[in-house]
């Protein structure tokens, strides 16, 4: 049995520590900014640190700075960049997806799954009213069609950590409540075993657990590490909650998404007063008559949530979205043709095709590549579109929302730059627009790799640079 320990409150891809930047307004020439930039990308806490940056106007070929821009970085979430890019292009602001409930002519109900990430328990609940109000209180047999998306649901280049936390949830057909499911740990008496609290009790019975959390005295620090075995059957809990704490939250992946959602399922049919017989999975989609459906927020809603909170799970539906009207070969993986048509996508936008090599929508992997000049092109070309100002507010406004709005505070940069942020153990990104008072608009990417540094320490360095660029002007 092999095990591996992790602390379920850390979100590497996510998680954004706020920087303090010098707040400084003194302007700067833009003759003077690449001197300004190399010094700080030179010094000597630097010296073993891969930086790729590119600086561009919005609206001219010129460059106003570039390093390394031609060469492949490991990207993190600024992977995101190019997958939302590519679907705004290929599916249209307007897109939604779609999770129907069909009927046959032996009264076999199926519920054909298209991979939306926004399903969640309301809209199962409203998919069971609709049946209500077509007189059905009986379904003996249901399908569960999950043919729709083809493949691995989790990426074979994703990390075993990744896979147990909540920014890691599978991906498939049937996406509900973004794949995870709630655990709470509540303290009790000093010295005794932390008590487990599940938002789904259906959930409690799908694992063996093994509790070796206690409850500490009041005011001691509370931290609680989850590991889970590779069969996906052994749930262990460690470490301490104080006495007087509030519950500790867990958020972890479902195993195998297929069949949380039919046990959710149930559970909602059941408080319409619907018996459900026998559920299964399989493919069973022809020559049947939809009964009911629901429907995901449009694309540049979902859009939004990619970029604005760095939602790995959406990025990749969105990703697998791209494949739906494409022809398949017999069990093509579905995010392999979506990375096809991702390509054709950027490629209809100006990006060219050797600036980058993915291998997911997320920027999960650490075997993606991307230069700064493929994002800086994917910026440009999409600010070109009918979709720019969608894809532009999609984007975190510094000092103000998504992983940036505790980020350039009180700089000259709050408020004028909307970026996309990327962070992996040793690989931090921010790549975006800005808007400079005394300049002209202007596009940026900023990659570092095979950094010994924290993030934080690797934050405020490019936030410096951010600040800076923000006091540009025509001299």
């Amino acid at each position: 049995m092999v095990s591996t320990h992790i602390c379920v409150t850390q979100q590497l891809v996510q998680a954004q520590t706020p920087s303090a930047p010098s707040n400084t307004t003194k302007s700067i020439c833009s003759a003077q900014i690449g001197t300004a930039i190399d010094a700080i990308v030179n010094r000597p806490l630097f010296n073993r640190v891969r930086w790729g940056i590119l600086v561009k106007p919005l609206s001219s070929v010129k460059t106003l700075y570039s390093r390394d821009s031609q060469k492949y970085f490991i990207p993190a979430s600024n992977t995101k960049l190019l997958t939302t890019a590519a679907a705004l292009q290929h599916l249209g602001a307007n897109f939604r997806f779609r999770t129907s409930i069909y009927q046959n002519e032996n009264s076999i109900f199926s519920v054909v799954g298209r991979g939306d990430p926004s399903l969640n328990d309301t809209q199962l609940k409203a998919l069971a009213q609709q049946l209500k109000q077509k007189g059905i209180t009986q379904i003996q047999q249901l399908i569960a069609d999950d043919s729709y998306i083809q493949g691995d649901i989790v990426n074979s280049t994703w990390q075993w950590e990744d896979l147990q936390s909540d920014y890691g949830a599978p991906v498939n057909s049937f996406i509900l409540n973004q794949n995870v499911f709630g655990l709470e740990i509540r303290p009790q008496s000093v010295g005794q075993t932390s008590q487990l609290g599940w938002k789904d009790h259906n959930e409690a019975r799908q694992w063996l657990l093994v509790n070796r959390s206690v409850t500490v005295a009041e005011n001691q620090p509370s931290y609680i590490s989850v590991s889970r075995d590779l069969t996906g059957k052994i749930l262990r809990i460690e470490g301490q909650v104080a006495a007087n704490s509030q519950p500790y939250l867990v958020s972890l992946p479902v195993v195998d998404p297929n069949y949380y959602f039919l046990r959710r399922f149930r559970t909602v049919l059941a408080t319409e007063q619907i018996a459900l017989g026998q559920t299964l999975v399989a493919n069973r989609s022809n020559n049947q008559q939809e009964l009911a459906f629901v429907q995901s927020p449009p694309l540049s809603e979902l859009v939004m949530e990619t970029n604005q909170n760095s939602n790995n799970l959406y990025a990749e539906a969105l990703l697998r979205a791209l494949a739906f009207q494409q022809s398949k070969q017999a069990n093509q993986n579905t995010a392999d043709i979506g990375l096809e048509v991702l390509k054709k996508s950027l490629t209809q936008l100006g990006v060219d095709p050797t600036g980058y090599r993915l291998v997911d929508a997320s920027g999960l992997s650490r075997r993606n590549l991307i230069t700064p000049e493929a994002l800086v092109q994917t910026l440009q070309g999409v600010a070109k579109t009918p979709v720019a100002n969608l894809y532009r507010a999609s984007l975190p406004i510094a000092g103000k929302s998504g992983t940036l709005r505790n980020r350039f505070r009180n700089t000259p940069a709050e408020g004028i730059f909307q970026a996309k942020t990327g962070t992996l153990s040793g690989a931090i990104s921010l790549s975006g627009y800005m808007n400079p008072p005394e300049y002209e608009p202007i596009i940026l990417s900023i990659m570092v790799n095979q950094s010994e540094q924290p993030a934080s320490v690797l934050r405020q360095a490019m936030d410096e640079i951010v600040v800076l660029l923000a006091q540009l002007q025509r001299c």
